[in-house]
C-alpha cells in the first residue's frame, strides 16, 4: 500500500511503510542524479547530504549495499575532493539495485572503484540461460550492539556451501520495532532468526508504527515472551515467513508452549549455527517445491510410448507434419512432451489425487491459510457451481448478491437452491453497483427468523471483492450473521482477490484471513464473556431495529465456522487461463466431503490440462516466495496511475480515476477515510479504514471515467485496443476498469499516461478546430453519458407460481422450475422490447415473467432471472441500454417470457407438460 504521508519528504522516518522497492530505486536514482551534478559543480554538498539521508534511512533494512559500502559512501561524501568518487560509487550501487544484479554478482558487494557495465536485464530463460541460485535475505533480530552486526552477517556467510541450493545474506536489526519495519519494507526477507534479549523500542522515531502496535506493551514479559510475541506479530504480517528462535536457556519449555506454533524451529543458541543454516535452506526449499510441476518436468524427459487417446502428446504428429509444424515451433517441444492423458507412471489424477497433485493442493492450503484446497482447471465459474452442488440441496435458501457472477445463479438452478436476492447499493452515475450492505443481509435473516424459516437458510453467498473493487468487512459480516444463525455456510467469490493473501493490509479482508481471525477469537475465553455482556445489554427480546443497529457478537459455544472461498488464480497470479482454486475452512467438512467429491466428479473434466495444473502449482510457489513484494509493487503501480491521471493538468480535464469517496458512500466509511491520495493521509489512516469500515476499495482496481472525454466505456475500450495496444476487461456506460497486477511495470504506467495525454491532446485540438458547434456537440455527448444515465433496476420478485413455499416478507423463489419450464417452446412467447404490448401488459396485465437470464454487458449481472416478474424499471433500463452484448436476449425476437396460461396452470397444480397437452 502506498499513500503519501504528510511531511514525508521533509521528515523521513522508518515507519513510512509505503516505501516500496520502486520508491527505493527512485531514491537511489535521485541520489545518483544529485551526486553527478555535484561532481560537475552544479549542486552543493547540502543537496547531496539531504538526498543521502533519504536513501540511508531505510537501507539498514536491506542486506545490499550493506554497512561497508554505506560507510564508504559516507566517507567519500565527507572528504574533500571526493565528489567524483562518490558519484561513481552511487551510480554503481544504484544500477545494481535497479537491475537486482547484486543478487547474482558477488563483485558488486566488494569495495572497488570500478563501475561495472549494466547487468543483463533479461530473465535467465530469455537471456544467456545460465542457471542462478535464487537469492533471499535473512532477518536476524539480535540484542548485540550494532557495531557487531557485520560480524553476524559474516558468520552466516561463512556457513555457505557450494552444494547449497540458495544464497542468502543477513539483515541484522536490534529491536522489536525495527524487526517489524524490516519485514514490511524488505520483500526479499524470506526467513527470520530471533535471538532472545532484544529491546522493544527502535532507536529511530516511529510514531505511526507505535500507533498501530499500541496493543503491545514493550516492557511486559521476559525475553522469551518478547521473542514469541515478535514471532506472532511477524507471522500476522507475513505468514509465509519461516521463523527460527535461538535461546540460551529453557528451549524445551519454549518448544512446548502452544504460542510457539508460529515458530518453525527452536535452537539452543550456542550449539547449532550450521543446523540453523541448514534449517533456513530447508524452509525455503519447502516453499520452493512444486510437486506436480517438478514431476511433470521429469516425465517430459522420459522416453514414453503413448498408446492412449491423446495424439498430440510427445509432439510427433506436430513436428513431423508439413502442415502444422508451425504450432510446435511456436510453443516449443516441452509443451508436447509434458502432455498426457495418463494418471499413472508418476502422474496423478485431478479427480482423485493421491500423489503429487494431492501434495500440491496441500501446499496451496498452507499458503492460502485453508484447511483444504481443490484445483480447478475450467475456471471459477465451475468452482462456484461445485460449491453450490456440494452444499445446497433443493429447497435450501441461499442469500445471494443479485449482481454477482452468473455462475452463482446457474449454480442454484442446478442445485435447486432458492435464491433470496439482496441488493448492493447503486452507483447510478456510473451504471454500476457497489456491494451489499450488511444491514440488508441481517434484514433477510431476521425476516426468515420471524417467519420460522431460518432453518432453511443454508448459505450466504457474496462477491469479495467486486469487479469494481468493493471489498467487504468479511469478519464483521460473518460474525454478525453467525450471531443470528450460528451454522451458516459462507461462500465468498474472490475471483479477483486471490492476491490479497500476500498483503498484510488486505489479508484480513479475505475469506480465509477473516476466518482465521474469527477462529482465533472464538478460542479466546474472553469471547464468551463478550457475548454474555452483549446479551445482557440487549435484554431477552431485543427489537429488530436494535439488532439491525447493533454490531452483533456470536455465541462462541454455538458457532460452526464454515467458510468457502473461490479464487481465479489466473486473474491475479502467474497461472494459465482457467486456473482456479476452491479454498475450504469448514469445521464440518467431514460431513460434506463425500458430496464435495461428487461435485468434482460432476463438473471437472476427466481430461484436465496438465499445463493448467502445473500453473496452479507454480503460482503458489511464486506467491509464497515473492508474492509479498509483487503485490506491494502492484499496489504502488496502481497508486502511481491514480496520482498521474488525477494530477496531470491536461489528462485530468477529461479523465479521472474514482477515489474511495466516489466508490463507497460515507455511511460505509465510519473511519472518515476518503482516499489513498488525499493530502495528509497516512498509512495508519488507511489501515484504520481497512480494519473498521464496512467497505473499502481495492487499490489495484481503478475506475477510469471516460464519459467526460466523450467516450462510452465500450467505445473507449475499443479505441485503447485498436489504436494503442492497451487491453482492459470491464466497461460501464461512462467508465472503464483498469487493473494493476503482479505482471505490471512502471513502463506500463508510462505507456498508459502517454496514451491518455495523446487522446486528451486530440480532444483539445478537435474542440479548437471545430469551433462553437464542436464544443456544443461535445458537451451534449458528455451530458448524455454523465448526466442522462438510466436508473439501475432492483430485483422485483418471483412470480407467485414459483413461490409456493416462500414467506410473506422475503422474496426467494423456485428459480429452477422456472428455468426448466422454459425448455418447452410451446410454454414460452417472445414479445418485442419496443412493442406497445409490453406497455399494455405492464399497465393492465397479465404480468410479464422472464423465461431466462438476461445479462447485459455492461453491467454484467442478470437484470432478469427465470421466474422473475418484469417491472417498468427493468423495461426502461433495457430500452435505454446502448450496449451491443446482452446475453439471453435476441433483439430480432424480443423478450422471452413464460406464457400466462402456463403460469396459471402451474398455480392450479397442473404440470407444464400436462398444460401443453391440454
Amino acid at each position: 500500500m502506498a499513500t503519501r504521508d504528510a511531511g514525508a519528504e521533509h521528515e523521513p522516518r522508518i515507519d513510512h511503510f509505503f516505501s516500496t522497492p520502486a520508491a527505493r530505486a527512485d531514491r537511489w536514482r535521485e541520489l545518483a542524479s544529485v551526486a553527478l551534478r555535484w561532481s560537475a559543480g552544479q549542486a552543493d554538498r547540502a543537496h547531496v547530504e539531504k538526498a543521502f539521508d533519504q536513501v540511508g534511512l531505510h537501507e539498514e533494512f536491506h542486506a545490499y549495499p550493506g554497512g561497508r559500502l554505506i560507510a564508504a559512501l559516507r566517507e567519500k561524501l565527507a572528504g574533500d575532493g571526493g565528489a567524483a568518487a562518490f558519484a561513481a560509487l552511487v551510480r554503481r550501487i544504484s544500477s545494481a539495485i535497479i537491475s537486482r544484479s547484486y543478487k547474482h554478482d558477488d563483485q558488486l558487494w566488494e569495495m572497488t572503484e570500478e563501475t561495472p557495465e549494466p547487468a543483463d536485464r533479461l530473465p535467465p530463460t530469455l537471456g544467456h540461460g545460465q542457471g542462478r541460485r535464487p537469492y533471499f535475505e535473512l532477518l536476524a533480530v539480535s540484542p548485540v550492539p550494532s557495531a557487531r552486526w557485520a560480524a553476524i552477517s559474516a558468520e552466516m556467510r561463512r556457513l555457505r556451501r557450494p552444494e547449497d541450493s540458495y544464497v542468502y545474506e543477513t539483515v541484522p536489526v536490534g529491536s522489536f520495532e525495527d524487526a517489524i519495519c524490516a519485514a514490511v519494507l524488505n520483500p526479499d526477507i524470506a526467513a527470520v532468526a530471533i535471538y532472545e534479549g532484544f529491546p522493544y523500542r527502535s532507536r529511530h522515531d516511529a510514531p505511526l508504527l507505535r500507533q498501530i502496535l499500541d496493543s503491545h506493551d514493550g516492557t511486559a514479559g521476559d525475553e522469551g515472551e518478547m521473542a514469541i510475541r515478535l514471532a506472532d506479530t511477524l507471522k500476522r504480517i507475513r505468514p509465509e515467513l519461516d521463523i527460527y528462535l535461538l535461546s540460551d536457556r529453557r528451549v524445551e519449555k519454549l518448544a512446548g508452549d502452544p504460542r510457539s506454533d508460529c515458530i518453525r524451529r527452536i535452537f539452543y543458541e550456542v550449539e547449532e549455527p550450521l543446523e540453523l543454516h541448514l534449517a533456513i535452506l530447508e524452509g525455503v526449499r519447502d516453499r520452493h517445491q512444486t510437486p506436480f510441476f517438478d514431476n511433470l518436468k521429469r516425465y517430459a524427459q522420459r522416453p514414453i510410448g503413448t498408446f492412449h487417446a491423446l495424439p498430440i502428446a510427445r509432439g510427433k504428429s506436430v513436428f513431423k507434419s508439413d502442415w502444422i509444424r508451425d504450432l510446435g515451433e511456436f510453443y516449443g517441444i516441452n509443451l508436447f512432451l509434458a502432455e498426457s492423458s495418463a494418471t499413472t507412471g508418476g502422474l496423478d489424477s485431478l479427480l482423485e489425487p493421491t500423489g503429487n497433485i494431492k501434495r500440491a493442493q496441500e501446499l496451496a492450503a498452507r499458503a492460502f491459510g485453508a484447511d483444504h484446497v481443490f484445483f480447478v482447471t475450467n475456471g471459477t465459474s465451475t468452482s462456484n457451481k461445485m460449491v453450490h452442488q456440494a452444499l445446497v440441496q433443493p429447497g435450501d435458501i441461499v442469500i445471494l448478491d443479485r449482481n454477482c457472477h452468473k455462475s452463482h445463479h446457474y449454480g442454484l438452478v442446478l442445485a435447486g437452491g432458492q435464491p433470496l436476492y439482496v441488493e448492493a447499493y447503486p452507483m447510478t452515475a456510473y451504471s454500476m453497483y457497489g456491494a451489499v450492505p450488511l444491514r440488508s443481509v441481517k434484514q433477510a435473516l431476521l425476516d426468515l427468523r420471524d417467519e420460522g424459516r431460518l432453518d432453511r437458510v443454508r448459505m450466504v453467498d457474496l462477491t469479495n471483492c467486486t469487479f469494481d473493487g468493493h471489498v467487504y468487512n468479511t469478519r464483521r459480516v460473518m460474525e454478525e450473521c453467525l450471531a443470528i444463525k450460528p451454522d451458516l455456510v459462507f461462500l465468498w467469490d474472490e475471483a479477483w482477490f486471490g492476491f490479497a493473501r500476500w498483503s498484510p493490509f488486505l489479508r484480513p479482508r479475505t475469506a480465509m484471513g477473516a476466518a482465521a481471525d474469527i477462529q482465533r477469537c472464538l478460542r479466546d475465553p474472553a469471547s464468551v464473556g463478550a457475548f454474555e455482556k452483549q446479551r445482557a445489554d440487549l435484554g431477552d427480546n431485543p427489537s429488530r431495529e436494535t439488532l439491525l443497529e447493533t454490531r452483533l457478537i456470536p455465541d462462541p459455544r454455538k458457532v460452526r465456522l464454515r467458510v468457502y472461498q473461490t479464487n481465479s488464480t489466473h486473474k491475479s497470479m502467474s497461472a494459465i487461463r482457467q486456473g482456479s482454486m476452491v479454498l475450504v475452512r469448514d469445521v464440518d467438512f467431514a460431513t460434506v466431503e463425500a458430496q464435495f467429491h461428487e461435485a468434482i466428479f460432476t463438473h471437472a473434466s476427466t481430461s484436465p490440462n496438465q499445463q493448467l495444473i502445473a500453473g496452479l502449482d507454480v503460482a503458489r510457489r511464486q506467491m509464497e516466495l515473492e508474492g509479498y513484494g509483487l503485490v506491494m509493487n502492484a499496489i504502488e503501480i496502481a497508486l502511481a496511475i491514480r496520482t498521474e491521471v488525477n494530477g496531470h493538468p491536461l489528462i485530468s480535464k477529461y479523465f479521472r480515476v474514482l477515489g474511495a469517496d466516489d466508490m463507497v458512500p460515507a455511511e460505509y466509511r465510519a473511519s472518515g477515510f476518503t482516499d489513498y491520495l488525499t493530502p495528509g493521509t497516512t498509512w495508519a489512516a488507511a489501515l484504520k479504514s481497512l480494519r473498521e469500515d464496512e467497505f473499502c476499495l481495492d487499490p489495484t482496481r481503478m475506475t477510469l471515467v471516460c464519459g467526460t472525454a466523450g467516450f462510452d466505456g465500450t467505445q473507449f475500450k475499443g479505441l485503447l485496443a485498436s489504436d494503442y495496444d492497451i487491453q482492459i476487461n470491464k466497461t460501464s456506460r461512462n467508465s472503464v476498469l483498469l487493473q494493476s497486477n503482479i505482471n505490471n511495470t512502471r513502463s506500463d504506467v508510462a505507456h498508459l499516461i502517454r496514451v491518455l495525454m495523446e487522446i486528451s491532446q486530440k480532444i483539445e485540438e478537435r474542440l479548437v478546430r471545430g469551433g462553437e458547434s464542436e464544443r456544443e456537440a461535445f458537451a451534449k455527448r458528455v451530458k448524455s453519458l454523465m448526466t442522462d444515465v438510466p436508473d439501475l433496476p432492483n430485483f422485483s420478485r418471483f412470480h407467485d407460481a414459483f413461490r409456493g413455499d416462500a414467506g410473506e416478507r422475503t422474496t426467494e423463489g423456485d428459480m429452477r422450475n422456472a428455468f426448466y419450464g422454459a425448455y418447452r417452446p410451446e410454454l414460452c412467447e417472445y414479445v418485442p422490447l419496443a412493442s406497445a404490448e409490453i406497455d399494455r401488459r405492464l399497465k393492465e396485465g397479465p404480468e410479464l415473467v422472464s423465461a431466462n437470464f438476461v445479462i447485459p454487458y455492461p453491467p454484467g449481472f442478470p437484470i432478469m432471472v427465470p421466474g422473475q416478474v418484469i417491472t417498468r424499471e427493468t423495461i426502461d433500463f433495457m430500452r435505454k441500454l446502448d450496449v451491443k452484448e446482452i446475453h439471453g436476449y435476441e433483439s430480432a425476437k424480443g423478450l422471452k417470457l413464460l406464457k400466462p396460461d402456463a403460469i396459471s396452470a402451474r398455480m392450479r397444480g397442473t404440470t407444464p407438460r400436462r398444460a401443453a397437452a391440454e
